[in-house]
């Protein structure tokens, strides 16, 4: 069965809607797949585990070409220890590219700040997208704090839309 992301809302009840007052970016995805009973979190991992390969080369291109403006290297996306379970993630864990900011069943926060910008990233679960089915919400915001934020985002805006869909189509992977 083909599982299609589409645009969406960012769900009332998830906590990054209190992020979003002056962000300069903010996109939302949305995905009905199978409820296994893995958390939100759970869903998150097996996305970036199994993150296209296209997406790590952008990556690793990324790493390389912001070195030179003295901005942090993330690494990659599925850098993260795969036998580690969704549970035993504390706030302030590295999960891939991200820092861990909080973690329940149903939403976890993940983010990452460098001195050009902040961005969040919501993996909200909803029970409600049909009999046996839930749907996997990512929200991403990002606040920029210099014009090198704002010239970083010019080429990321773009490429973040291709992205972001690509990375959610794994979660059932």
């Amino acid at each position: 069965m083909s599982r299609k992301v589409t645009r969406s809302s960012v769900p009332g009840a998830s906590k990054i809607t209190k992020r979003l007052a002056g962000a300069n970016y903010y996109d939302c995805y949305a995905i009905s797949v199978p409820n296994d009973g893995r958390s939100a979190l759970g869903y998150f991992l097996t996305a970036i585990s199994n993150t296209p390969t296209w997406v790590n080369s952008l990556m690793t291109l990324r790493n390389k070409t912001v070195r030179l403006f003295g901005l942090k290297d993330l690494g990659g996306m599925g850098n993260f220890d795969s036998k580690k379970p969704d549970t035993d993630y504390l706030p302030g864990d590295r999960v891939g590219i991200f820092t861990l900011i909080s973690n329940t069943p149903g939403e976890v926060l993940l983010g990452d700040s460098d001195k050009h910008l902040d961005v969040v990233l919501s993996i909200y679960k909803s029970t409600a997208a049909g009999v046996g089915d839930c749907s996997i919400v990512v929200t991403t915001v990002v606040h920029t704090h210099n014009l090198l934020g704002k010239l970083y985002m010019l080429p990321v805006t773009p490429l973040h839309k291709i992205i972001a869909p690509a990375v959610l189509t794994r979660v059932i992977a």
